[in-house]
């Protein structure tokens, strides 16, 4: 009886423990690949079809025994499935007989006439009367995990010395359910909110409740571009936006272009009748999905959609991305969401055997509330950002709140991590890893950064070869305080340059900030037409090692500065600070700095002494960050921004030189267009009250390196012109390949064309050309017609290299005008 028993409960635990898991490729009598070949568990909803090199992976937890392959104009196949785990499986199809009682299709479909696309058509008729857009308000809980794991974790990889004294690790390998792939996570990071909106208002506020993570916990840098790759995106939108590349959505208008649509099944869903369609991309290399989705057949509300990326995308560094996404049914007409899985592969390359890196994330959505409706004032209201109870739950709050409780495996990450932190090899890795991505040496015993270590070494026509060393005080990413320094020298001049600076933050609801700090040094100024009040911040240029030309135009700056700024709301800051500059030419041999001034010996002088009042606004509309300290990181890059900024000059004060006034305005607008790439403008506008020199002037910011340097004018030299008036504007394209994707022979190599126009108005009175006269350069504006420039480029270059090709619109009569330039940059962008 007791053994009866045993047995029993064995078979019951087996039973409870059964899965299916089946990988492989689908090949024809030639073996070559099959893509878009249906593969299903028979007598199930469950299947998958192959990629565009024939591949899939399909796992449940039900047991199958069988497996069916299909594709019309080739015999069905059923293969029996011995074991519960089989991998590598090679399935041959041949050519023959079409399909009688259920139609698949593959190649290009239809679209008159198509079932699908009838479909289709009603979804995006109601798209805008699903979900959380029926309602006035609503609130939900969101719970949010991120995830990165090592993949393709196998007996070599384990074996290698590297992870010698850390063996411990691998006792956390698991096997994906998408991609069949072993997997050793490393980073898990949990957020649970509230998340209350107003669709009338069009206003939607975040309120965080608890916040845990291990592994990479304080690298502010590492978490905050975390959420800059997995921003949320909506599936009715006609693009998702993932790694700055916009992928056209399967519920998309102009989806019947890139996609063919398959009406391929209908059955009851959680008692709703639902259709289910399968859609794959019409062509290669463009930014699309395959997958298959279950649509309502009343109120067309998606229920359930899986998106795979296509291999092909012009996205660099993804192997594999793949999106679940599942609703709920609220009532007879509301699909609410309930639960979005993404998955990210980054590989260095997209061989099937290759290694690379997990990204995933989860998010469950659940208790909606509808229609409780709250003042305007609760959106908008300032709070403080930081709560130290939000990062302090203890484990059984996590386990009473959880929408979505944590496997073995990820409750194993926590303690793993926590573990490997205390092993000093594994310390030495992640410190070089952090070096290379921040640009500082952490010493946390003195509380120090050394760095930023990209800055130790420069070269100009006035120091020669110029060394650097620098650091900041670090507590932690918040720090409400820090101080930062540096001093350089150069071998040619044979002087010390330093610099210092001093910010406090006095509160952080309204992030009220007390700046300070000093700097002597060398500088290329006229580099950017609107000044930045950063007393540390260095032009590339000004330590360019290569130039076109001589880049003797250096100027030897003093500046002292003091600043207030607070955000009065969201993302509108204003500042209003002091400075005190003294500027005289670096090179006086061959540059200099010299003016009309009766009280000087000679009636000239070479030096300029300044004292200035500075009032300024910085509006970052849908700007995100994170952490809530003196300083903050960007969690995304696409916002605009709006500055404008006033200066008064204040003659005698302590000095000063001269009185003035000036006004500049700058804007940047960064557009999504879609299947068309992005766009990036910028327009700039200013004028200069009063009579200056040239050191107060504003030179047109020419570029004499031979980088690529967004908002400046490849093809002029520094102070080619200067203006005391000036409107300048800029726009670049950057097309993602969707061009030269169409050329038989090119469009393997995933290049990228970029094309670029700028142009610039600007004049200068005759008061400030007779003030500098002294200096004996020939001051000119483009006064009489705009200056233009146009560029073509092509980006993606073995992935990383980006090459511009500069071409001079006008002003070819000027003494050395470069008609024609080459730039370039180094690039890891996706």
């Amino acid at each position: 009886m007791k053994q009866a028993l045993s047995l029993l409960i064995l078979f019951f635990s087996i039973s409870l423990c059964a899965q299916t898991k089946v990988s492989g490729v689908v090949v024809d009598n030639f073996g070559i690949a099959i893509p878009y070949a249906n593969v299903m568990f028979p007598g199930s909803t469950e299947g998958t079809i192959t990629n565009e090199e024939g591949r899939f992976y399909l796992e449940s937890d039900n047991t199958y025994t069988a497996l069916n392959i299909s594709l019309l104009g080739y015999t069905t196949k059923e293969i029996q499935l011995d074991k519960k785990v089989n991998y590598g499986l090679e399935i041959e199809l041949t050519e023959g007989e079409e399909l009688d009682e259920v139609v698949l299709y593959s190649g290009k479909q239809p679209k008159k006439g198509n079932p699908a696309i009838a479909i289709l058509k009603k979804i995006w008729a109601k798209k805008r009367q699903n979900g959380v857009y029926l309602f006035d308000q609503y609130k939900y809980d969101k719970y949010e995990k991120i995830e990165f794991d090592f993949n393709t974790i196998d007996s070599a990889f384990m074996n290698k010395k590297l992870f010698k004294g850390m063996e411990f690790i691998f006792d956390e390998v698991d096997t994906s359910n998408v991609t069949g792939k072993t997997y050793l996570p490393i980073f898990i990071n949990e957020s649970l909110a509230e998340v209350y909106g107003d669709n009338k208002l069009n206003e939607k506020i975040e309120k965080l409740k608890a916040n845990k993570n291990s592994g990479f916990s304080t690298n502010q840098s590492i978490i905050a571009y975390v959420k800059d790759l997995y921003a949320e995106y909506n599936i009715y939108n006609n693009y998702i936006k993932l790694f700055n590349k916009s992928f056209v959505s399967p519920l998309s208008k102009t989806g019947v272009d890139v996609y063919n649509y398959v009406l391929s099944d209908s059955a009851f869903i959680d008692n709703k009748w639902c259709y289910n369609i399968i859609y794959y991309p019409r062509r290669k290399n463009e930014m699309t999905f395959k997958g298959n989705f279950w649509v309502n057949d009343t109120t067309f509300a998606v229920k359930d959609i899986n998106m795979q990326a296509s291999k092909s995308a012009n996205v660099n560094w993804v192997k594999e991305l793949y999106i679940e996404q599942e609703f709920e049914v609220l009532n007879d007409s509301v699909f609410l969401l309930k639960r979005d899985y993404l998955l990210s592969d980054f590989s260095l390359r997209k061989k099937e055997e290759s290694k690379g890196l997990y990204g995933k994330r989860t998010t469950v959505y659940n208790n909606y509330v509808f229609n409780e409706e709250k003042a305007k004032s609760f959106y908008t209201k300032r709070v403080d950002p930081y709560n130290p109870v939000v990062y302090d739950r203890d484990s059984t709050f996590w386990e009473q709140n959880r929408l979505e409780k944590l496997n073995d495996d990820e409750k194993g990450v926590y303690k793993m991590l926590d573990t490997l932190k205390t092993v000093p090899k594994f310390k030495r890795l992640y410190d070089l890893a952090t070096i290379l991505v921040s640009g500082y040496v952490e010493f946390p015993k003195i509380n120090f950064d050394y760095g930023p270590i990209y800055s130790s070494f420069g070269f100009n026509e006035a120091e020669g070869v110029r060394l650097r060393a620098g650091g900041r005080t670090y507590f932690g990413p918040n720090d409400p305080w820090r101080i930062e320094g540096y001093t350089a020298y150069g071998f040619r001049d044979q002087k010390f340059k330093y610099g210092i600076s001093a910010k406090w933050l006095l509160d952080r609801k309204n992030r009220l900030i007390v700046e300070a700090g000093t700097r002597r040094d060398i500088e290329q100024l006229g580099v950017s037409l609107t000044s930045t009040n950063d007393v540390l911040g260095r032009s590339f240029a000004s330590s360019a090692i290569f130039t076109a030309g001589s880049n003797n135009t250096l100027t030897d700056i003093n500046l002292t500065t003091f600043g207030v700024g607070y955000e009065p709301v969201k993302n509108l800051r204003l500042r209003t600070g002091l400075t005190f500059r003294t500027l005289k030419s670096a090179l006086p041999d061959d540059f200099n700095l010299d003016y009309v001034d009766p009280e000087a010996p000679g009636g000239i002088a070479s030096q300029t002494k300044q004292f200035d009042i500075k009032m300024e606004l910085d509006y970052t509309p849908g700007r995100k960050t994170i952490g809530y300290g003196v300083d903050r990181s960007d969690v995304n890059r696409n916002y605009a921004r709006l500055f404008l900024l006033y200066t008064s000059g204040l003659k005698g004060f302590l000095e000063s030189d001269f009185n003035y006034e000036k006004l500049q305005f700058y804007y940047r607008q960064p557009f999504q267009l879609g299947g068309l790439g992005r766009t990036i403008t910028t327009v700039e506008a200013g004028k200069t009250f009063g009579e200056v020199p040239l050191g107060l002037l504003s030179p047109i910011p020419g570029n004499q390196t031979y980088f690529s340097i967004f908002n400046t004018f490849p093809n002029l030299n520094f102070y080619e012109f200067v203006t005391d008036t000036y409107v300048s504007g800029q726009l670049e394209h950057n097309f993602n390949g969707r061009l030269l994707a169409r050329i038989p022979f090119l469009k393997k190599l995933n290049l990228r064309e970029i094309v670029g126009i700028r142009g610039v108005w600007g004049e200068i009175s005759d008061e400030n050309i007779a003030l500098s006269a002294p200096a004996g350069a020939i001051l000119r504006a483009p006064t009489d017609k705009v200056y233009y420039e146009y560029s073509f480029g092509i980006a993606n270059i073995l992935k990383i290299i980006r090459i511009d090709f500069n071409f001079r619109g006008n002003y070819f009569e000027i003494p050395d005008a470069r008609k024609f330039s080459v730039t370039g940059n180094l690039e890891f962008v996706f």
